[in-house]
């Protein structure tokens, strides 16, 4: 009788302990994730304020992101977590395990939308704030108020804003946001955007660009502003270190560089012409009246044209003009007659 009644509770110990191990991997693989295949499979879910464990199971329950209520609230109850989720939009997927899934809710690792926005090379500030105004992306007023006067943490982070005289310059950080494609968040907001083209600008000048600065005896200052203007006057590649180096022959021989482009900052537009009145115009930005670079940039330069300002081709040409064949191309000339022959020629290829 004895010996029965021990079988018996052998085998209720046996059954108990089998039914353990099979609750315990059935709990197991509820916390898998519900569909593995849907990697790319995401959607942004609402965790209201004060919501419970029960609540919160029910909502990623309904959603297709767990397989049971039961097991994420065991999860969550022996890992001793209902007090940490945090409210707010995720960004989750069928994909993940519910350990990832509490992991995020509970670090508040929130879904913040992003957008992309792309600043061509040759923008002006006024270009930058006016395309990013129209996206959305900022109030065009605020981020030209931040370029002319960059808050304290943007010169601690960037001292070379610091040697900048801004005696005649609107915007201390024109030439300095980098003409680049990023993506941000919607909410970054004119400061961030500012801080992040600064640091790209600050990543591609490279140890390489400053032992060259070294060698020329130039500022950061003096080889952004020599780039945008090459940025500014070539419209072929290939002729942007040409056109660097009969800019650094006009200074090393004293004459005024003559550039159009500086005109067409002056005037907030770009003319294909400039008229007598025009190059008349009083700024230091004037190249036709004042010797010498103007005050700084005229424009965000491409890294070509940085490099173009920093290894510029060794000429004998004093002048360039546009041909007007539709090549992008210029004519250059070591004289001044020369120069007068190929702007005749030029106006042929306008005829």
């Amino acid at each position: 009788m004895c010996r029965r009644i021990l079988i018996g509770i052998l085998i209720i110990l046996i059954l108990v302990a089998v039914g353990a191990a099979g609750s315990y991997y059935y709990y197991n693989q509820m916390l898998e994730p519900a569909a593995p295949e849907a990697a790319n499979d995401y959607q942004v879910v609402d965790i209201p304020p004060g919501a419970s464990t029960e609540f919160i199971a029910a909502i990623l329950y309904d959603e297709g992101l767990i397989q049971n209520e039961l097991a994420f609230r065991i999860y969550v109850h022996r890992h001793d977590l209902a007090q940490d989720f945090i409210a707010g939009q995720y960004n989750l997927s069928p994909s993940m395990t519910v350990e990832e899934i509490v992991e995020k809710i509970q670090t508040g690792d929130v879904y913040s939308e992003t957008a992309w926005f792309t600043i061509p090379e040759g923008y002006t500030i006024k270009d930058m704030a006016t395309r990013l105004d129209e996206e959305g992306l900022v109030e065009e007023n605020r981020f030209l108020d931040i370029a002319a006067e960059p808050p304290a943490e943007v010169v601690a982070e960037f001292p070379f804003l610091e040697k900048i005289d801004g005696t005649d310059i609107d915007y201390l950080l024109e030439g300095y946001l980098f003409p680049d494609t990023y993506e941000i968040y919607t909410d970054t907001g004119a400061e961030n955007i500012v801080m992040l083209m600064v640091r790209r600008t600050d990543r591609i000048i490279n140890d390489e660009y400053r032992q060259r600065m070294e060698e020329l005896e130039l500022s950061l200052h003096e080889v952004m502003t020599l780039a945008s203007l090459i940025e500014k006057e070539a419209r072929a590649d290939h002729e942007r270190a040409l056109i660097a180096g009969v800019i650094y022959n006009r200074l090393e021989a004293g004459q005024l560089l003559q550039i159009d482009a500086t005109i067409q900052y002056i005037l907030g537009e770009t003319k294909e012409f400039l008229t007598y009145d025009d190059l008349e115009v009083e700024s230091p930005y004037n190249t036709y009246q004042n010797e010498g670079l103007p005050p700084g940039p005229i424009a965000a330069p491409s890294e070509a044209s940085i490099r173009a300002a920093l290894y510029p081709e060794e000429t004998e040409y004093y002048f360039y003009n546009y041909k007007y064949d539709d090549s992008g191309e210029h004519y250059f000339s070591r004289t001044y007659e020369e120069h007068l022959q190929n702007v005749r020629r030029a106006e042929e290829n306008l005829d």
